[in-house]
């Protein structure tokens, strides 16, 4: 029997406007860009929402009716439900459309789609903490499954996720780790005891994200029925197939004049014309199957780029600078107890900012090129950077009036009259002693 999974990650960052040196101090407003640039956020989510998620959403719904078997799963990162809340609520309330149909699973995740699972464990958890309320106050479930940004994923991060309460996480199914083994099934990472790793095929899976529309690949045109057999032959070779993809793969990245709308309304009911096939949402997928074996994952994986590790993000002196800037900022940003400031900061965490700085084959054209609302790597420095030097002015300030504030109530100190002060004290020496009872406390291990 082939069990498929289809999980698909929806998220959209707040992309920074083009911030100036000469803003610094004056403007602190770095998300809200209103040109036709493509770092207008609402722009970009409407445009997206038109091609993608509503269409994509409508087909979706259209195939869990018409299909009792189908089942899907999503992750949505905060940022993203916050702007639909913000900019597109038709779209949020498409999605839980999809949820309340009762064969749609949601996944957890960082709520700012960070990596601050590197760089502070006890942010890492407040952000998960936020994400699992913000889908239980906007979809009424929680999540069982984790999916770290971008599918970041080691060994230290399963053990835990494990010990956060959840059942399952993903992974890429990278092959310089499985060797010959197949992603087609389920495993676990060493020193977890029950939480079970779930890994992309992602051979599979980037046939539709990636290669769809791609005249010089040599299984173009992909048709529902080639894909079919491709899942067929599995059987007897493993247990399941975890087709994980962005959602923009629908509309935004394959445009609809690719088929890729025709291709995915008619792939559940090819796929179910086989007898020993099934669908299965990633909790499921957990349940029914064992662990054949460990996947051991010492260094970071994740399902970026050709090399499967983090270098998207961390490649070049750019990009660790800036992310180590953030990150230097935590404890005095919080210091400030100031909401605006505190939100900010973690928008600044999300992991698109850093991908934008990546110069990886750049002049090339690549898949950077593509997703970069930037003209340049540079440009997405210079404007991040000078967004970190006004967030420190705005943290120095309050630093700099919590200082004035202490030092304006010691001085009112100071001027209470000497005549209280002494009375006061001659109350306190001559009030009578009182015994003091010493309640013993038992420590009781738990």
């Amino acid at each position: 029997m082939a069990s498929i999974c289809f999980y698909f990650q929806v998220h959209q960052p707040y992309r920074i406007k083009k911030y100036r040196i000469f803003d610094v101090g004056h403007d602190h407003e770095y998300f809200n860009d209103r040109s036709d640039r493509d770092i207008n956020n609402e722009k970009i989510l409407h445009k997206v929402a038109g091609k993608c998620y509503l269409p994509t959403n409508k087909l979706m719904l259209e195939l869990l009716e018409k299909h009792p078997e189908f089942k899907i799963a999503y992750s949505f990162s905060g940022v993203f439900l916050d702007q639909l809340e913000e900019f597109s609520p038709e779209t949020l309330i498409s999605f839980q459309k999809l949820v309340k149909t009762g064969r749609v699973e949601i996944l957890d995740e960082t709520y700012y789609h960070s990596l601050s699972f590197l760089y502070s464990k006890d942010e890492f958890v407040r952000q998960v903490e936020l994400h699992r309320a913000k889908v239980k106050k906007l979809f009424g479930v929680t999540p069982k499954v984790f999916r770290n940004t971008e599918l970041i994923y080691n060994n230290e991060l399963a053990k835990y996720v494990e010990e956060m309460g959840y059942k399952a996480i993903l992974a890429e199914g990278a092959d310089h780790l499985l060797g010959w083994r197949s992603p087609n099934f389920v495993y676990k990472s060493p020193g977890t005891t029950s939480i079970k790793t779930l890994l992309k095929n992602y051979k599979l899976s980037d046939d539709i994200a990636f290669r769809f529309s791609s005249k010089s690949w040599e299984e173009w045109p992909l048709t529902s029925e080639k894909f079919t057999q491709w899942v067929n032959n599995v059987n007897g070779n493993g247990n399941v197939v975890n087709l994980f993809m962005d959602y923009e793969t629908f509309g935004e990245h394959q445009w609809e004049d690719t088929g890729i709308f025709d291709f995915m309304r008619a792939l559940p009911g090819e796929i179910l014309k086989h007898p020993d096939n099934e669908f299965l949402t990633p909790s499921e997928v957990a349940d029914k199957y064992e662990a054949v074996g460990e996947f051991d994952a010492h260094n970071y994986v994740s399902w970026a780029d050709v090399e499967r590790d983090l270098s998207a993000w961390l490649s070049n002196t750019m990009q660790h600078e800036a992310i180590n800037n953030i990150y230097a900022l935590e404890a005095d940003v919080f210091a400030t107890g100031d909401v605006k400031i505190i939100e900010d900061w973690r928008k600044l965490q999300t992991s698109d900012h850093f991908y934008y700085m990546c110069t990886k084959w750049f002049s090339d054209g690549d898949v950077h090129k593509y997703f970069n609302p930037y003209d340049t790597p540079y440009e997405a420095f210079i404007a991040y950077n000078n967004v970190i030097h006004d967030l420190r002015l705005r943290i120095e300030e309050k630093k700099n009036k919590r200082v004035e504030s202490k030092k304006l109530s010691v001085a009112k100190k100071k001027t209470t009259p000497a005549k209280k002060a002494v009375v006061k004290v001659a109350k306190t020496v001559s009030a009578p002693k009182k015994k003091v009872a010493v309640k013993k406390h038992s420590v009781t291990k738990k």
